[in-house]
């Protein structure tokens, strides 16, 4: 497993884009949700690092709950970027 396997992806973005922002927040979470799902194909055991990634995904959906009240156009250009959920509204 690579930890920082997802920097090069970020230089590509733009450099003044703010990291506290709730799109590079969802980022970097989408990240480690990836690198511990293909952690799990090799240990499906590590029931500790189950229940952190439980934690991580709580921590994304209200990011982009908190996102798609605030603004539906960035709400919807970052969930197809990163290809995470259905385009459809709820």
């Amino acid at each position: 497993m690579i930890k920082n396997s997802f920097i090069p992806v970020i230089s590509q973005k733009k450099k003044e884009e703010n990291p506290g922002s709730v799109e590079f927040q969802v980022f970097n979470f989408t990240n480690k949700i990836q690198r511990l799902t293909s952690h799990f194909e090799l240990h499906p055991k590590d029931y500790l690092s189950q229940s952190g990634l439980r934690l991580i995904l709580g921590k994304r959906q209200r990011l982009l709950s908190y996102l798609s009240k605030k603004n539906k156009i960035r709400y919807k250009n970052l969930i197809n970027r990163l290809g995470i959920r259905d385009s459809q509204n709820r």
